[in-house]
């Protein structure tokens, strides 16, 4: 509490920009340091399964595609959004070290929201790869080509740059005269700007365009994707034709579900009822951590592909050492 009180004392009448912010993070939860154990667990897992996903795609040429292309921006949008937020978030609590400059908060902010927001959009560059490959068959080679894909996923960095750049940006209008508690987890954009003492009216309208920027948009984009997947197996005549189209789409309909349900449901909860701040941090930490780690596993086991790759891979590298033994053996 004494902490707390610290800092809201850290400015005074004149400031727009203070010097530190403090993240006030989960309140009188038992064994709270177990959870942030298990997070570290998380990254650490999360590293390893990304990063191999990212080894596999990169070395096996038979999965340089346009879909494994965003399969690749997937693995290392998780890979990087996780690094953004959790060895911080471990930082702040496991140390105590809660106390954050302003820029640094800023920056944390920019990161996290920008990775989560990528995810979002590379989920429907995976959709419309389905739909694509499954309504329009005979011209999937000629629409889904690497230059495309290049193109939208560079397009979905840029816009999502420039859009929340304004959203760090409008934060700086602000004056941070009454509290420089956030009541979050991690530097996150709705306690930042309620924390202010003028007009937060823009801030919030912002904080609408993006829920349907990197929430509604995507989710409606992605259902009418599988309702039209689903009218075009339906003139399908062959059962084994519309079971082979849906398995190309469950990788897709699970990473969907693990990540659009989560955010879903604690946004229409913060907006429709109260929730606790506790409850609310805990699924936020979750959603934000969660989906990277499952991520790679899903397209590892659920996608023969990559199982035939890594397959072709562990051959490759026992064929290599087995040779590099029998040359020792004969040099010998």
């Amino acid at each position: 509490m004494g902490s707390e009180n610290q800092a809201t004392t850290m400015f005074n009448n004149t400031f727009v920009r203070p010097e530190k912010f403090y993240i006030s993070g989960f309140s009188n939860i038992p064994h709270i340091r177990y959870f942030y154990v298990f997070l570290c667990f998380v990254y650490i897992m999360t590293v390893l399964g990304n990063g191999f996903l990212l080894l596999v795609i990169w070395l096996v040429k038979t999965l340089h595609t346009p879909k494994y292309m965003i399969v690749f921006n997937m693995a290392l949008t998780d890979l990087c959004g996780s690094t953004a937020l959790i060895p911080k978030l471990l930082d702040t609590f496991l140390f105590d070290r809660r106390y954050i400059i302003y820029d640094a908060c800023l920056s944390y902010m920019f990161f996290v929201i920008f990775f989560g927001s990528v995810q979002s959009w590379t989920l429907v560059t995976m959709a419309y790869d389905r739909l694509i490959a499954i309504c329009l068959p005979l011209r999937y080679h000629s629409i889904v080509t690497e230059t495309s894909i290049t193109a939208i996923l560079m397009f979905v960095w840029i816009f999502l740059v420039s859009v929340l750049a304004t959203m760090v940006e409008l934060l700086n209008r602000l004056s941070f005269c009454r509290s420089l508690v956030i009541n979050s987890f991690y530097c996150d954009h709705g306690p930042v700007y309620r924390l202010a003492c003028n007009d937060t009216s823009v801030n919030f309208n912002l904080v609408i365009s993006l829920i349907i920027i990197i929430l509604i948009i995507p989710l409606a984009f992605i259902m009418a994707t599988y309702v039209c997947i689903s009218i075009a197996l339906r003139r399908t005549t062959s059962r084994e034709e519309r079971v082979r189209a849906l398995k190309t789409c469950t990788s897709h309909l699970i990473l969907f579900a693990i990540f659009f349900l989560p955010w879903t449901g604690t946004n229409v909860a913060a907006f429709s009822s109260y929730i606790h701040p506790n409850a609310r941090m805990i699924n936020s930490a979750l959603t934000h951590t969660i989906p990277p780690l499952l991520n790679p596993i899903i397209y590892a086991l659920k996608t023969e592909e990559v199982m035939n790759a890594i397959k072709k891979l562990w051959k490759s590298m026992k064929s290599s050492s087995l040779y590099s033994l029998c040359v020792k053996k004969g040099s010998s």
